[in-house]
């Protein structure tokens, strides 16, 4: 088939895509969640290529709905197998915590809750929360501190130190002593939590002295 051929039939391709995306999005949830559902549950198929392109998919769709269940496959999608649609799911979450902030929030809450040591989503979760950006992230991602799961705490003690609220002092100052040993990444060494909660915990203290300063500055030029 000449090039000129295929490049056409892909474009058209990818129109189909969008008009049933908009179809399916524009659905009743009660008859398009199950189907999602069914999808997630079943890890999109045996296949890896086709399952990770499916989970995206339903991912990209589960972006344009709303309710808590909408968020609970999002993470569930988050916490699967297949990094590519993984991406999709966090930023699909990232969107609509713009807009739903406390729908978002509250089923992050849920997956701390619910889901066990060693999930991936754990340690995804608290970086979402943090490109949100919202102030009471802040909230949310301090109750993963007290998690069993030490890589996720370093994950929360991170995305903690990112948003540079120094609301979340206090919760760090509790880990400092925490002796636990995780790996930050695959060329670092070992480290304590204790150790990155203080690091974390000197950083936050420092970016509030400099806002104090900067205020103090403002007030004495008045």
């Amino acid at each position: 088939m000449p090039l000129k051929d295929v490049l056409t039939q892909l474009f058209d391709a990818e129109q189909r895509v969008r008009q049933h995306h908009a179809e399916l999005a524009g659905a009743a949830p009660t008859e398009l969640l199950p189907l999602l559902r069914d999808v997630v549950r079943g890890g999109g198929g045996d296949d890896e290529d086709v399952a990770a392109a499916r989970l995206s998919r339903v991912a990209a769709i589960l972006g344009d709905l709303e309710g808590p269940e909408v968020v609970d496959l999002l993470v569930d999608i988050v916490d699967g197998p297949s990094s590519e649609a993984r991406v999709v799911a966090a930023e699909a979450l990232v969107e609509l915590g713009f807009d739903r902030f406390k729908e978002v929030a509250l089923g992050v809450e849920r997956a701390f809750d619910r889901l066990s040591a060693g999930s991936l989503a754990l340690q995804e979760l608290p970086f979402v929360m943090a490109e949100i950006g919202e102030p009471g992230g802040v909230r949310v991602v301090s109750k993963l501190l007290s998690h069993a799961d030490a890589e996720a705490v370093a994950c929360a003690i991170e995305a903690l130190s990112e948003m540079g609220d120094p609301a979340a002092i206090p919760a760090l100052s509790k880990l400092e002593k925490d002796t636990r040993m995780v790996e930050i990444d695959e060329d670092s060494e070992r480290v304590s939590i204790g150790d990155l909660a203080l690091e974390a915990r000197s950083m936050l203290e420092e970016l509030a002295r400099e806002v104090e300063g900067r205020a103090g500055g403002r007030k004495a030029k008045r």
